[in-house]
C-alpha cells in the first residue's frame, strides 16, 4: 500500500468527517442588548454535570457567536458569567439558533428562534404555567382555610389537589405522545413524569419513533423504564 493511497485514503476521511460535524453543528447567535462587557457560556449536561461546550469573552458589542457539535436534540443553556439568574434554557438541535434579549432582562425577555424542538417545548409550557398557577391559587386556599380552621374545606382541596396531579400526568402523557417523534417527548417523560405511574413512561417509550429512540433522551427514558420494572418484578 503506497503512501499516496494511505494518503487519499486520509483524505477522504477527513472530508468525510468535516461534513458530518457540519451537518451536526449547532449555532447559537444573537445579540445581548446593554452588554458590554462579560462572558457567554454555552453549556449542557454531560455524564450529570453542567458543563461548558464553549464560550466568548464579550467587549464592548452584545452580538455574538457559540457553537457545539450535536448528535441528538436536547437541552442547552446560555449563560451570562454563569449566573444562575442570567441562564436561559432552551433546545439546541443541528442548525442555526438565534437567541435575543438584553442584560437587565436576560431571562424573561429572551426571544429563540430555529429550533423546532423549542417551539414544541414552548407550547407545552404555556399549558404547563396554567397548571401552576391554579396550584398557586390551591395553597392560597389552603393556607387561607388553615387560618380559619375549615376543615371541610380542606380535605375538598387535598382532593382537588390529587385530581390535578392526574390532570397534568394525564396531559403531559398525550402531549408526548401527540409529538412523538421530537426529542422533547422522553425529555418530558423523565423531566415532568418521573414519579408518574410506570404505565404512563411505558406507554410514552413505546410511542417513540425509531429516530427518537435512539436520540440522547430516548435512550436515557428506555433504560429509566427498564430499570423501574426490573424493581418491581
Amino acid at each position: 500500500m503506497t503512501k499516496q493511497f494511505l494518503f487519499s485514503l486520509l483524505t477522504v476521511a477527513l472530508l468525510i468527517s468535516c461534513s458530518k460535524n457540519q451537518q451536526n453543528e449547532m449555532l447559537v447567535q444573537g445579540e445581548v442588548k446593554g452588554l458590554k462587557k462579560g462572558t457567554l457560556f454555552l453549556q449542557k449536561i454531560q455524564d450529570g454535570v453542567l458543563s461548558t461546550v464553549d464560550s466568548l469573552i464579550i467587549k464592548g458589542d452584545g452580538n455574538y457567536e457559540l457553537s457545539s457539535i450535536v448528535e441528538s436534540a436536547e437541552l442547552y443553556f446560555l449563560s451570562l458569567n454563569k449566573s444562575n439568574e442570567k441562564t436561559i434554557p432552551f433546545f439546541g438541535e443541528a442548525g442555526i439558533i438565534t437567541i435575543n434579549t438584553n442584560l437587565n432582562y436576560f431571562v424573561f425577555q429572551a426571544k429563540i428562534s430555529g429550533s423546532k424542538n423549542q417551539e414544541i417545548l414552548d407550547i407545552y409550557n404555556k399549558m404547563s404555567d396554567k397548571f401552576k398557577n391554579q396550584n398557586l391559587d390551591m395553597i392560597k386556599e389552603s393556607f387561607d382555610a388553615q387560618i380559619a380552621k375549615n376543615q371541610e374545606k380542606l380535605d375538598a382541596l387535598a382532593k382537588r389537589s390529587k385530581q390535578q396531579v392526574k390532570r397534568e400526568y394525564l396531559y403531559t402523557t398525550n402531549f408526548a405522545i401527540n409529538n412523538a417523534d421530537s426529542e422533547v417527548a422522553p425529555y418530558l417523560a423523565l423531566t415532568k413524569l418521573s414519579n408518574a405511574n410506570i404505565m404512563l413512561l411505558d406507554t410514552i417509550n413505546k410511542s417513540l419513533s425509531e429516530k427518537i429512540k435512539n436520540s440522547t433522551y430516548g435512550k436515557e427514558l428506555n433504560a429509566y423504564v427498564e430499570q423501574i420494572k426490573k424493581s418491581e418484578k
